[in-house]
């Protein structure tokens, strides 16, 4: 398969698995953790999320250490974004009707896309 189409088929693979793992499989007590270190449901929300791209990077042919490397990185950081915005919006108290909660909703996602580009860029390199 030729270059663009293993990455445009590695990007339509996550965006699979971040509507997959953000919107259908998210219970409330891993929303409502997220902004606690001491909780689990963030860690497991990035787990999710790691494990997700797991095809994505098998599409490309990656090595099992890049994919572990890659793995890991995309926990950490998944982990440390929605920290952030979770840290954020309680501080805020922005609520859906707000310009501020989705600035806050939009940056978040827009974080995690092109932490999903550098993931693909890192795995075709």
């Amino acid at each position: 398969m030729e270059m663009a189409m293993i990455t445009v088929a590695m990007l339509a693979c996550m965006q699979l698995k971040h509507f997959l793992a953000d919107y259908v499989l998210q219970p409330a007590w891993i929303i409502y953790s997220k902004g606690d270190f001491r909780m689990i449901g963030g860690y497991v929300h990035a787990a999710l999320h790691a494990f997700g791209t797991i095809p994505a990077l098998m599409i490309a042919g990656t090595g099992l250490v890049r994919v572990i490397i890659l793995v890991f990185a995309e926990f950490v950081v998944h982990y440390l974004i929605d920290y952030t915005k979770a840290v954020l919006s309680q501080r805020s108290r922005a609520d859906a009707t707000t310009r501020a909660f989705w600035a806050m909703h939009g940056a978040d996602q827009l974080m995690h896309q092109l932490t999903y580009v550098a993931l693909i860029l890192a795995a075709v390199a």
